[in-house]
């Protein structure tokens, strides 16, 4: 389960994120494209975007069923 305190940084502002244990595998970019990409440093994931639509919102929940190190955080705001 990701952790709000791991969060990191550079992802956008919102109820989703990825904290700092992500393996960077990507498995969670091949689900939800339009919201998480490789960070910058080009070292972890990120999500850069929040969802502004229903059809975004179940790719990010199907990023985090995906995700092998439960790196992605939904904070349910």
């Amino acid at each position: 389960m990701a952790d709000v305190s791991e969060r990191y940084e550079d992802n956008a502002p919102g109820k989703h994120y990825i904290d700092k244990t992500c393996a960077f595998c990507s498995v969670c970019i091949d689900e939800a494209p339009d919201n998480i990409k490789e960070s910058d440093d080009g070292d972890h994931c990120i999500v850069f975007k929040q969802a502004s639509n229903d059809a975004e919102a179940e790719s990010l929940k199907n990023a985090i069923d995906a995700c092998p190190t439960g790196s992605i955080g939904d904070d349910g705001e």
